[in-house]
């Protein structure tokens, strides 16, 4: 093992520790999603340091089913997600974990004509 490998697998190591603490810690339902995304990505990233390390090309269809997986469940959990936004009421933002839709737009400005 070169030392250029033990710096590489150390930082993905630190990265995956830090996207588990936000997964299990993530006070709302996307911080877990984007948690998720990164650690999916952080693995794709550690088998394509391993392949190209080992000079090993049976890795390579792992690397695109990994990646087709991380792309897909991102793009359903987004749908999800978006759903859930635009059924939101000011009753159930708590239980969701995402505020009502519209929520974070600031109120029209004097002068102003709201649409």
């Amino acid at each position: 093992m070169t030392v250029f490998s033990v710096v590489v697998y150390s930082m993905l190591g630190v990265g995956s520790l830090l996207a588990a603490g936000r997964l299990a810690l993530g006070p709302s339902l996307l911080d877990r999603v984007v948690a998720t995304d990164t650690l999916l990505v952080i693995i794709t990233a550690g088998l394509a340091v391993y392949a190209a390390l080992e000079r090993d090309p049976t890795i390579v269809p792992v690397l695109v089913v990994v990646s087709l997986l991380a792309f897909v469940g991102s793009v359903a959990v987004a749908r999800y997600v978006g759903g859930m936004l635009m059924r939101s009421t000011d009753d159930d933002s708590e239980e969701t974990g995402l505020g009502p839709a519209g929520a974070g737009q600031s109120p029209p400005r004097s002068g102003e004509a709201s649409s």
